[in-house]
């Protein structure tokens, strides 16, 4: 087994076992529930196209990262993690920020996964134009997110508000997608050069 299949199998693992601890004595199961789906859905197919269409490295770490931050958010729900308390103590902020750690990762992380997709089936042309396409991506997948929790509000009226965490914000959903933005803007800015050289590896 080499360094590459050695790292990926550890955060394989590593997301299993928090998604199985997190599942034990959530704080309120359906939130966990709706929280872990993505994960509950990825792992799935990432495991499934390991061997026909690996994806990068960087790519593997990136989607560990956001599973852990999802279920973490499920485990406690997203208003009470806490980590996002720590981070309101050190930062001053009048409400616990993990969600919005959440929205930035909604837009990190599908962006680089649209920008490996984009760029190794040849479906565009131009670094600008696939910049502008990732951001495209990143921003419809956080729509679809908040449009998902506005059906869950209607669906199961206060039952939703762990899944929804506004915490009182009104303009929650506005700032929600605009972390996403900033997420897939700075994935963008800082990891392009880096997924390149890992893309010509796989090559």
């Amino acid at each position: 087994m080499d360094a590459r299949q050695l790292l990926n199998g550890s955060l394989l693992t590593g997301v299993v076992i928090a998604l199985v601890i997190s599942g034990i004595a959530p704080f309120e199961r359906l939130t966990w529930l709706m929280e872990v789906a993505p994960v509950l859905i990825a792992l799935p197919v990432l495991i499934a196209t390991r061997q026909r269409y690996p994806l990068t490295t960087l790519l593997y770490v990136l989607i560990a990262a956001h599973a852990l931050l999802l279920i973490g958010g499920g485990a406690y729900s997203y208003a009470r993690v806490p980590l996002g308390f720590w981070l309101q103590d050190l930062l001053g902020t009048m409400r616990n920020p993990y969600d919005k750690i959440g929205h930035f990762m909604q837009g990190f992380v599908p962006a680089m996964v649209a920008r490996e997709i984009l760029l190794r089936g040849g479906h565009v042309c131009g670094r600008r134009m696939s910049a502008f396409l990732c951001l495209c991506v990143a921003l419809a997948i956080s729509a679809s997110y908040e449009l998902i929790e506005w059906v869950a509000a209607l669906s199961l009226g206060q039952g939703a508000d762990e899944f929804l965490g506004t915490q009182g914000d009104v303009w929650d959903t506005q700032s929600d997608m605009f972390m996403a933005l900033l997420g897939a803007s700075s994935a963008l800015l800082m990891l392009s050069g880096w997924h390149d050289r890992q893309l010509a590896k796989l090559r």
